[in-house]
């Protein structure tokens, strides 16, 4: 059996404001799982590092204090380093395809990092079901 590794580096994170700009704008799928919203698109191989790039938003609106909005950052991060091969193994499938991924909190109060999971979790296997 193949040991995975469960990190998650610079290259997966979406870092190409013109990538951001699109995947904000125009027809690209978004939907809930609250406290959080997923939008992704679906790239050209050539457009990005990694198979999944990810963005995680916590508006400044929602908390104040950069402390709060950091925490829920890390969780969401956590949450996504621990299960990204739900979603992964699903793009290796397919092979010519890469996802731009944005992760944006929309509850003004924090959540435990197991519900934070959970809702990722349901995420990602949401997105990998409308991939395939």
């Amino acid at each position: 059996m193949e040991e995975r590794r469960h990190t998650f580096g610079k290259s997966e994170r979406l870092c190409s404001k013109m990538l951001i700009e699109r995947l904000f704008t125009g027809g690209n799928h978004s939907f809930p799982a609250f406290p959080l919203r997923a939008v992704y698109m679906l790239v050209e191989p050539d457009e990005l590092e990694s198979d999944i790039s990810i963005l995680i938003s916590v508006p400044k609106k929602k908390f104040k204090r950069a402390v709060k909005r950091n925490l829920v950052k890390r969780q969401v991060r956590e949450a996504y380093r621990r299960n990204k091969y739900l979603l992964l193994d699903a793009i290796k499938v397919q092979g010519d395809k890469k996802v731009a991924l944005a992760f944006i909190w929309l509850d003004n109060q924090i959540h435990s990092s197991d519900e934070v999971e959970r809702k990722v979790k349901k995420l990602l296997i949401h997105i990998t079901e409308r991939i395939q």
